[in-house]
């Protein structure tokens, strides 16, 4: 297969295999060593946004890449992308990319962890277990699981934080005979892992968000007064094979946590 390099425009052509296109004669290194380009950029990025870019001011435009960094808009729309998914930026759309701010946790549509989004901010993730359970499952465990009323679950319950700051009241039930022993092991470092070795790996879910208030005992949890706005997101994990392995529901406060969401309009005709 053959070697592919970037021309001006922004399009691809062949290339022989072994060359650098920055120059004739020039040997590079194998494409399966090479880091992609999309990787190579975002890491620019990054760079770029730590150097001094402050929360909200506008990345360059996509011309303005592709000049810089003498890549494809393509590449500039992967990089933006992969940027856009681990919070660190957000778009506005007709006005551009800008850098997001790392005191708000931006959740986006793929299915990540809790930890995953906070170390993606560039955060420590921590969590204090409140709850480790066998118990049955009732109807609304049952019913999102697709197990009988009364088949054994795990039901954990805890305080989910960033850098020592409360974000998150979480209670997640597992089918028992997915995780055994999890009980006994106590609160484990992570629950997708344990799927995962399970051969239960997460693969999908269902998620519903809406606005609620935090009463009193969720309130002290989270160290904000009681009535304090906050999201409630219910959430269940399926894994490849379509199987229900979690559900979820959880409580973030709203001053720290949002989802961002890219949507585009289906044009008639």
């Amino acid at each position: 297969m053959n070697a592919r390099t970037e021309t001006n425009n922004g399009a691809e052509s062949p290339a022989r295999a072994g060359t650098d296109p920055s120059g004739p004669g020039v040997t590079s290194a194998a494409p399966a060593e090479r880091e992609p380009k999309h990787e190579a950029l975002r890491t620019a990025l990054v760079a770029l946004i730590d150097d001094g870019l402050e929360p909200h001011e506008a990345l360059p435009s996509e011309r303005e890449l592709m000049q810089r960094y003498s890549v494809s808009r393509m590449t500039v729309r992967r990089a933006v992308e992969r940027l856009t998914q681990e919070g660190r930026v957000y778009r506005v759309q007709g006005a551009g990319t800008f850098v997001a701010d790392p005191a708000t946790i931006s959740k986006s549509l793929s299915l990540t962890s809790f930890s995953e989004d906070i170390r993606n901010r560039r955060m420590v993730p921590d969590s204090r277990l409140l709850v480790l359970e066998r118990t049955d499952a009732d109807l609304n465990c049952a019913r999102d699981l697709f197990l009988a009323p009364g088949t054994p679950v795990v039901h954990l319950e805890r305080l989910r934080t960033a850098d020592g700051v409360p974000m998150c009241l979480e209670n997640v039930w597992l089918p028992e005979a997915l995780v055994p022993g999890l009980v006994e092991h106590g609160e484990p470092h992570s629950l997708y892992a344990w799927l995962e070795q399970a051969g239960a790996s997460p693969e999908s879910a269902d998620q519903t968000i809406r606005a609620t208030v935090v009463g009193p005992r969720e309130a002290a949890l989270l160290e904000v007064p009681p009535q304090f706005p906050a999201l409630y997101v219910e959430r269940v994990t399926r894994d490849i094979r379509g199987r229900a392995v979690e559900r979820a529901v959880s409580l973030y406060r709203a001053d720290r946590y949002d989802y961002r969401l890219t949507i585009s309009r289906k044009r008639p005709g």
